[in-house]
């Protein structure tokens, strides 16, 4: 142990720990008997010293004295045995409130760290905080963030400009500054997932729905849990097991698992359903409403970098938690909804979902022949399933039609009968399917405005020619939703011709 007087640390001079070194100074114990340090941090020379808090702060200390004459109070709580990679927790506002989730991740080998908060943004005192956790003292080089209420800013806009220190981030009825909104992409770019659990009757409420929606279309990957009937306090949860269970398995991302086709250039995102479900808290008496990767499947989704102002020539590739033997494939030129069910139930067995390029002057056949080879080449199926939707329907006809020995089966929903990338109409030319023997399911609503024209036309005439093509028709229903609800006899049919 190192004598209390003597340790000082200054930002400017520290050299760079190898592995873990302790923290100095005289230990007082927090709860359930870990052992807990604090320091003063000078913001005139960016020191760092040991202290002895008080007996009256040895649990808690108002914000009045966390910083006071230039001086901020810092914390570090030790675990019994410190878990691989010497993970830890970050928390910058409210020390010590409702604090079952830290407690239950020092149970689990977490560090527990506190730095006063700036009234406003976050900047070099944190800064040297990070680098005395890290540097000095050997921790992780990302940190998991817990942020209740106004500690939601303090996260968010140390963390917005440093995406790359973060591992995950905890925001429990967080309060957000208007212009860390604009941020909030850098931390969805460097795949940081978030959990925010917050009250139905909370008044900053709006700040996660914001962030939710932001991230949502950014494809980021954010679970809400949502307690019925609950205000601003309190906070966390009387059992933080599911808190720590969701910190636990984020704070240290793999990376060994990103596929052969997808290099460092590929921004990987995440795809998942928005669908809520209710699940009861029993030691508050109330239920929650819960939607998240934490709740239901989530996949990533590559997208390559494409070349050009608008990109072009981009792609996406959603991969399946688990790949179908064989490795199976759908070409889906339509637009990913969040909810769709057939996208899910098709992850959900193993297929791989590849959204080629769609140029400005529509789908290029040249670009999609380019990425079936590609996708051959990586040992992909040499036979795809081709999808769409209304018009984009029509273009995977068009690419069937001029690659009929590439084909494994047709789904089109709504299938408008037209293509950008085919002088003929699909209409016209469906002859080579039906030698190729490629079956084609059509799934419509009885109002959809091009069934007669179009799908009835398509039936008729692959029927004539000996083709096998089945109508699925669903009563009532318009040329939307465009997801089809159940998903079951879709699936069914791609993988009985898989087979």
């Amino acid at each position: 142990m190192f004598l209390t007087a003597a340790v000082v640390w200054t930002a400017g001079k520290a050299a760079a720990a190898d592995g873990y070194v302790p923290f100095p100074g005289e230990k007082t114990t927090w709860h359930e008997g870990f052992d807990r340090y604090d320091f003063l941090m000078d913001d005139a020379t960016g020191t760092i010293t040991p202290m002895k808090a008080p007996a009256s702060e040895v649990t808690s200390f108002g914000i009045d004295v966390s910083l006071k004459d230039g001086k901020r109070r810092c914390v570090v709580v030790v675990p019994n045995k410190a878990a691989p990679g010497n993970p830890w927790s970050w928390r910058g506002c409210y020390w010590n409130h409702q604090p079952q989730t830290e407690v239950e991740l020092l149970k689990r080998g977490f560090h527990i760290a506190f730095v006063a908060a700036d009234p406003g943004r976050q900047g070099t005192a944190w800064d040297r905080w990070y680098k005395f956790i890290t540097e000095t003292h050997g921790l992780a080089r990302k940190a998991a963030f817990v942020g209740m209420s106004k500690g939601g800013v303090n996260e968010f806009n140390w963390g917005v400009v440093n995406p790359d220190k973060v591992a995950c981030i905890y925001a429990d009825n967080p309060a957000v500054y208007d212009e860390d909104y604009a941020g909030i992409p850098e931390l969805a770019k460097h795949d940081v997932p978030l959990l925010h659990v917050v009250g139905t009757e909370d008044f900053v409420l709006r700040n996660t729905m914001a962030v939710e929606k932001i991230y949502h279309q950014l494809g980021g990957s954010i679970t809400v849990i949502m307690k019925e009937g609950v205000a601003h306090h309190p906070h966390s949860l009387e059992d933080a097991t599911p808190i720590a269970d969701w910190i636990s398995q984020h704070v240290h991302p793999v990376e060994a698992n990103r596929p052969a086709f997808a290099d460092a250039t590929y921004t990987k995102t995440h795809y998942y359903s928005l669908e809520s479900s209710y699940i009861y808290l029993k030691k508050e008496d109330t239920w929650a409403t819960v939607r998240g990767p934490g709740y239901v499947p989530s996949y990533a989704r590559y997208t390559s970098p494409g070349t050009g102002n608008f990109h072009a020539d981009a792609m996406s590739i959603v991969v399946p938690q688990k790949p179908a033997p064989g490795k199976p494939w759908v070409f889906h030129p339509s637009f990913l909804e969040r909810d769709s069910a057939v996208a899910l139930a098709l992850l959900a067995v193993g297929y791989h979902l590849v959204l080629p390029p769609i140029s400005g002057s529509g789908a290029v056949q040249k670009l999609w022949d380019e990425l079936y080879n590609r996708m051959v080449d990586n040992g992909f199926a040499k036979k795809v399933v081709m999808e769409g939707t209304g018009a984009k329907a029509g273009e995977a006809y068009a690419w069937a039609i001029a690659n009929p020995d590439k084909v494994t089966a047709i789904y089109a929903r709504n299938p408008v009968m037209r293509s950008l990338m085919s002088k003929t109409p699909p209409i016209d030319n469906l002859a080579p399917l039906a030698r190729a023997g490629v079956p084609i399911l059509h799934d419509c609503g009885s109002l959809d405005p091009w069934l007669k024209d179009h799908t009835r036309v398509v039936e008729k005439r692959y029927k004539d020619l000996g083709g096998k093509i089945t109508v699925l028709l669903t009563e009532g229903e318009g040329h939307f939703p465009v997801s089809r609800k159940d998903p079951k006899p879709v699936v069914d049919f791609i993988l009985s011709q898989q087979r």
